[in-house]
């Protein structure tokens, strides 16, 4: 072994295998590919609160993927030593709606699909996500629930109200109702047979009837 051999760096050697244009092409994909998933994202967001913070980072996970993948396909050793490591990252972070899970999976196999070379495939692959989640999350439902709350006096002002509601609506649903010495706290949810608001203003003819509230209705909460 000779003095020359003792300063010899492998990284160096591995460090010249990677072409330069392949990897800014593949990240430059890559971003444009996370930049659409968030285009999509932001077009699709039906939730309480918009985080914009989680959309940069659906097209960060894009490029980290894409780069952890043009790592591990170019070493074996390396790609061993890889899944041992990022078996041991753990997410902590709640996911508050059910489609954000989509999309993070979305962002995950694009970055793969992408760094594995598969460009066609990622590509393709994105445009036709996109068009069904653009299609489908944003289709406005023409039976859309809501929420009626009442406060009312007496007994006989809850017949009167409940009755009004089952012919001035398709469906009815009492979802909770609240009695105290102020009086009835009713709460029903509704499907409207025009979509118009004029129900609360007609519930509030009856006698009895204090107040009537009218919110839409998901689910899962009001808007």
């Amino acid at each position: 072994m000779t003095f020359k051999d003792v300063f010899k760096s492998s990284f160096l050697e591995k460090a010249v295998e990677f072409s330069i244009i392949d990897v800014a092409l593949a990240m430059l994909l890559a971003f444009a590919i996370g930049l659409f998933i968030f285009y999509v994202y932001k077009k699709t967001f039906a939730g309480v609160m918009y985080s914009a913070s989680f959309g940069v980072s659906i097209m960060a996970m894009t490029l980290i993927t894409t780069l952890i993948i043009l790592a591990v396909t170019s070493n074996l050793v390396l790609s061993l030593g890889m899944v041992g490591a990022l078996s041991i990252v753990r997410f902590r972070t709640a996911v508050k709606e059910p489609l954000d899970i989509a999309f993070l999976f979305w962002a995950i196999s694009a970055g793969i699909v992408i760094g594995a070379g598969l460009i066609p495939l990622g590509i393709l692959g994105s445009v036709f996500i996109g068009t069904i989640l653009l299609v489908f999350v944003n289709k406005k439902s023409k039976d859309t629930p809501y929420i009626v709350v009442l406060h009312l006096e007496n007994d006989k002002a809850e017949s009167a109200s409940m009755e009004m509601i089952k012919t001035k609506t398709k469906k009815n649903l009492i979802k909770a109702k609240t009695v105290s010495q102020n009086g009835i706290e009713l709460t029903v949810e509704v499907r409207l047979l025009d979509m118009s608001a004029k129900l609360v203003n007609e519930l509030l003819t009856i006698k009895g009837v204090k107040n009537a509230c009218l919110v839409s209705y998901n689910g899962e909460y009001t808007a």
